[in-house]
């Protein structure tokens, strides 16, 4: 049976079902298996080797079967030339960096960003390979275009931005990198593939964490980096071969097994997250909502012009109390899970208090701690009888 191919002639559905499997050669399985070997056989003469290439079955740390089905995938989602698949978002962010950036090169980067970002832009390529960088509000296109140098390489933003969820507009950012020959590189792990596509707007590169939404079940690791061939050669030499940034098979398997039902999930995670962006902002002792969806949001207009369907699953929202208030009140929910992370298939919050390093950065609003809330798959009306019962239970 000659193996399938799934282009952009077919809609997005049928894509995250199909793309990157077929039926396997030798059980006749109609799902990829996992293939777990670390190592494949070699031809019959392997002196002309490069031992260092990557794309054939050689060794995993080179590349292997099920990461390869996995990039096929991603590479469609994103509507890019191609993709590259790391064993984490992070691993994902860190092997771009590495890769493209040499001393003496500058970076703009987004001043609302994850962690990881600000750690190794700010701090790590900074101080130890001498990369410049500059930490700018990327919601003000006039503020990227003073922070410009002549050795500006590459931009870099986040959005929405984590965890502010603060909006960049992507095709304007691109227009200014370009045109000083700079690249731009867009974390949109928190809009996901199915609400906005970097690469179609006019960025060089889009990076998912395939940790979040894309895998959904809160159960696998895995990052992905898609863009043009020539750029993502260099990564898979330097950052997935060299530094070994690799995926494993299984969570590799375990993320193309989520990934067939990511669309389905993208729809329930925006159609909830409005309906409780719409409940918080109702609440009288609420003392913000950051969400894209809605028409207050600073980004609302160039959220509008650059996500579709929706606007993610991903809010942020403040409340009228002190830090142990803000405590009492997760310590009260029972739906709703205390957690770090975002995109699974159940709600997830986190407190982020006042004693962030990153508070400067943020909005004034931000500044006496803040919920990040994923918002998850369950039925909306549920959630939102969560948070009303632990906001009556804290006075509120």
């Amino acid at each position: 049976m000659p193996e399938r191919k799934y282009g952009k002639e077919f809609g997005f559905n049928t894509r995250a079902v199909h793309t990157g499997n077929d039926v396997d050669k030798d059980s006749l399985a109609i799902k990829r298996p996992i293939v777990m070997a670390n190592s494949y056989e070699l031809p019959y003469d392997p002196t002309d080797i490069n031992w260092s290439s990557a794309g054939k079955n050689l060794y995993t740390r080179n590349g292997g079967a099920n990461q390869q089905y996995l990039q096929e995938k991603i590479a469609s989602f994103e509507g890019a030339e191609d993709c590259v698949v790391l064993a984490s978002g992070v691993g994902a962010l860190s092997g771009l960096f590495f890769s493209l950036l040499q001393s003496g090169d500058h970076v703009i980067f987004s001043s609302v960003t994850y962690i990881a970002v600000y750690r190794l832009l700010n701090e790590l390529f900074n101080n130890k390979f001498k990369i410049e960088t500059s930490i700018t509000d990327t919601t003000d296109l006039s503020a990227i275009e003073a922070a410009v140098r002549p050795n500006t390489k590459l931009i870099h933003i986040e959005t929405p931005g984590n965890p502010t969820i603060s909006i960049s507009d992507i095709k304007a950012i691109a227009q200014i990198a370009h045109k000083n020959g700079a690249l731009l590189s867009v974390d949109n792990t928190l809009a996901s593939p199915f609400n906005q596509r970097p690469i179609e707007l006019g960025a060089d590169f889009s990076i998912e964490s395939l940790t979040k939404y894309i895998n959904g079940h809160g159960d696998a690791m895995g990052g992905s980096i898609s863009g043009e061939k020539k750029y993502l050669d260099i990564i898979r030499a330097q950052a997935q071969i060299n530094l070994g940034a690799v995926i494993s098979p299984f969570n590799a398997w375990l993320i193309m097994r989520g990934s067939s039902t990511f669309p389905l999930r993208m729809r329930q995670h925006n159609e909830n997250a409005i309906l409780i962006a719409q409940y918080l902002e109702s609440r009288k002792n609420i003392s913000f909502v950051s969400y894209p969806g809605l028409k207050n949001h600073r980004g609302y207009k160039t959220a509008v012009s650059q996500m579709s369907p929706g606007f993610g699953g991903v809010l942020s929202f403040g409340i009228k109390g002190n830090k142990d208030k803000h405590n009492e009140f997760v310590s009260k929910l029972r739906l709703i899970t205390s957690a770090v992370s975002l995109g699974h298939d159940t709600s997830l919050i986190a407190f982020l208090g006042a004693n962030d390093e990153r508070q400067y950065l943020y909005p004034e609003e931000f500044h006496n701690g803040f919920f990040r809330f994923s918002v998850g798959i369950e039925d909306a009306k549920d959630i939102i009888k969560d948070l009303d019962q632990a906001l009556e239970k804290v006075g509120l």
